[in-house]
């Protein structure tokens, strides 16, 4: 027995691990088979968690240039239609597809809803793909972005056209100081601003949308004039135009003095002696021409020079007036039809005359002959073209008047 033992054992022995091996082989073709989907989804969810990344810092990307562009919109004065188009073109060029875009301005939420900001939100679902075997649930991505608009300086004197040679120029003898503000032109010519002759100017700042030329030496703030920067909005471009009335106003051409209400002048408005405006609101249709030796006074007004009419102001006059403090036309003295066509407005006066509030021209030159400004300085100029040569002293903190800022070098960040 023992010699079969002997003989038989290992012979035994073999069998059975030969017998184990091959089911063992069997045992894990069976284990890979079936974990096999969970090898290739957990690899694939590997693959998709980078795909959703790279999809979550594009959207983001298209969010911040969105934002952007609508911010640049918002800068050149357009409405929230306009903006908001602006930002979803910029969404779309960089590949948005089929997501969704929201545009708020200011922002719907966040630190900076009460600041001059647009706001871009996005969303967009993403297909799976290998982890589709676990879920058919599409992947959602939300992007947000805050592009906040900051002035850096105020303007006193801003020329609106976008090109014109020698927007805002300063010639002849003139002797301008500016405190506390800027020169403003949104022109992208080469002499955009231009100081000539013997003039004499004084500014926090030269701004321009393209070059600046000076003949002589400008004491500024900045170091240098800025050149080439994003053009300023309209700042009273949703001011409205005030209505017309009935009947039709008439001066009394027989009066040495006489003091006139407002309403619609119909056929212009010429005047010599002394006059006194009641305070409101005039409308002009047709040119309004102070003559000589005339004496004009009025607080409180805002002249509106409907369609392409004009004012001139002769040098010898003596003008005295100032804008409303509140109200819709508050700070506002002159306003010319923005629907009109290119024309020249004069302002001219002694040195005793003063002209409180804002001069606003978007579609006409204004020459500014004149040696005065307004009270405490407080004058504005926003125009088309702006040709100055007169002598005058112009501020910025005018707000106690009824005032408002002029924003002028606005800078745009993505500040969300």
């Amino acid at each position: 027995m023992a010699f079969l033992a002997r003989f038989f054992g290992p012979f035994f022995s073999r069998l059975l691990f030969r017998r184990f091996c091959e089911g063992k082989g069997g045992n894990v073709a069976t284990i890979f088979a079936l974990t096999l989907p969970v090898v290739v989804g957990g690899a694939g969810l590997g693959v998709e968690t980078s795909y959703w990344y790279y999809s979550s810092l594009k959207l983001q990307a298209i969010a911040d240039a969105a934002a952007y562009a609508g911010a640049l919109e918002k800068i050149a004065g357009s409405d929230t239609a306009a903006i908001t188009a602006a930002a979803t073109a910029s969404a779309a060029s960089n590949g948005l597809g089929a997501g969704t875009i929201v545009v708020n301005t200011p922002p719907a939420s966040g630190p900076n809803t009460a600041k001059k900001a647009v706001e871009v939100i996005l969303n967009q679902d993403l297909d799976r793909i290998f982890t589709s075997i676990f879920t058919q649930t599409k992947v959602p991505e939300r992007a947000r972005a805050v592009a906040l608009i900051t002035d850096a300086s105020k303007a006193c004197i801003e020329a609106l056209n976008p090109s014109a040679s020698q927007a805002a120029l300063f010639s002849g003898s003139t002797s301008v100081k500016l405190t506390g503000c800027v020169i403003m032109a949104n022109s992208i010519a080469n002499d955009a601003i231009k100081v000539q002759g013997s003039a004499s100017l004084q500014a926090d700042c030269l701004i321009s949308g393209g070059g600046v030329v000076l003949n002589n030496p400008v004491p500024m703030v900045c170091k240098t004039p800025i050149t080439h920067a994003l053009p300023a909005a309209d700042p009273f471009a949703s001011l409205p135009a005030p209505a017309t009335s009935n009947p039709c106003q008439k001066i009394n051409g027989n009066k040495t003095t006489q003091t006139i209400q407002p309403g619609t002048y119909c056929s212009g408005m010429s005047l010599n002696g002394n006059i006194t405006l009641s305070p409101g609101v005039y409308v002009v249709q047709g040119d309004l021409k102070i003559n000589a030796g005339a004496v004009i006074q009025g607080s409180d007004v805002t002249i509106y020079m409907a369609g392409s009419n004009t004012v001139s102001m002769n040098g010898n006059a003596t003008v005295t007036l100032a804008a409303p403090t509140t109200g819709t036309y508050s700070g506002v003295l002159f306003y010319g039809d923005r629907t009109g066509t290119a024309a020249q407005s004069t302002f001219n006066g002694t040195a005793t005359s003063l002209l409180t509030g804002a001069i606003y021209f978007p579609r006409q030159q204004v020459n500014y002959l004149g040696n005065f400004s307004g009270k405490n300085g407080c004058t504005q100029i926003v125009a088309d073209t702006i040709q100055w040569s007169g002598n005058s002293t112009i501020n910025q903190d005018c707000s106690t008047l009824g005032m408002k800022d002029i924003p002028a070098a606005q800078s745009v960040a993505v500040v969300e």
